[in-house]
């Protein structure tokens, strides 16, 4: 066990990178998600802020392919920022190489800590996708994506009992970039200070602790754990693990994608190149590469 000093740092990804500086890497991480998305808003139609819910946080950025096909792939992306930290608005950077291919890419928002809690920033991300299926009724197949505290985020979406909603979405893929799956080792560091966090909020909004359900509600879906080389030991073991779990839990389809030469944030900011692995990969999925 970490003693927690050292626990905070192995949960403090902007440490680890190897191309800069912690303070370095963050900035560059949110310049080239912002320009990302300047790109994609210039290529694609776009829906900005449409609502999901009532709440003020809850709208969605929808980046519409120029097809005439009714019959379209629809990616739903999560965003990360240690759930306190960036927004829906720098967010639509992976459709600059989605949207020429036919394929919807939706950003979802959410209330960041400290203005919504787990609990809520679970509700608002499983009630965003029903509302999706719902409002694109004709979308060929269904995919998550989700980096970071968005792969959390992502990860509990697979295991939402859907019998509580008025709609059980299909999800063909989902694709978990860099993410945490136990939220309990956090609990006792510095992310933990906005999102107060109790033990029993932890455990019932930790992805590991619900596999049984998303064996359950996910059985059809292709699940791409995906970690950056240069992620920290512990980040690596969050994803290795969650991955082992759901491995041998039976009956899912799951890959561990061990992506070289990368770090914690450009493992998922070259999701705006055709030619990246994981944008190869989620174009497979999808029947478009």
């Amino acid at each position: 066990m970490y003693l927690i000093v050292e626990l905070e740092r192995q949960y403090s990804p902007s440490h680890w990178s190897r191309r800069m500086s912690a303070d370095d890497v963050i900035k560059a991480h949110v310049t080239a998600l912002k320009e990302g998305t300047e790109r994609a808003r210039g290529l694609a139609q776009t829906l900005l802020n449409v609502p999901y819910g009532d709440g003020e946080g809850e709208k969605l950025d929808v980046y519409l392919p120029t097809t005439t096909s009714l019959d379209v792939p629809l990616v739903i992306y999560l965003h990360g920022g240690y759930w306190q930290f960036l927004s829906k608005e720098e967010s639509g950077f992976m459709a600059v190489p989605l949207v020429h291919k036919g394929v919807v890419v939706v950003s979802v928002g959410y209330d960041i800590a400290p203005k919504g809690n787990m609990d809520l920033m679970v509700s608002q991300v499983r009630r965003s996708v029903a509302s999706i299926v719902q409002q694109y009724s004709h979308i060929s197949g269904l995919y998550l994506c989700g980096h970071s505290a968005g792969a959390h985020l992502a990860a509990m979406v697979l295991s939402t009992d859907w019998s509580q909603y008025d709609v059980t979405p299909q999800i063909k893929g989902a694709f978990l970039v860099s993410g945490i799956y136990d939220l309990q080792p956090i609990l006792s560091t510095y992310v933990n200070e906005p999102l107060k966090m109790t033990q029993e909020v932890a455990l019932r909004n930790s992805p590991s602790q619900l596999v049984p359900q998303l064996k359950h509600s996910s059985s059809s879906c292709d699940i791409v754990v995906a970690v950056a080389q240069d992620d920290s030991p512990e980040f690596r073991k969050q994803s290795e693990d969650y991955y082992k779990a759901l491995k041998s839990a039976g009956g899912l389809r799951v890959t561990l994608e061990d992506v070289p030469n990368t770090d914690h944030f450009n493992i998922i900011e070259q999701l705006v190149d055709e030619d990246y692995h994981l944008t190869r990969l989620l174009l497979k999925a999808m029947g478009k590469s």
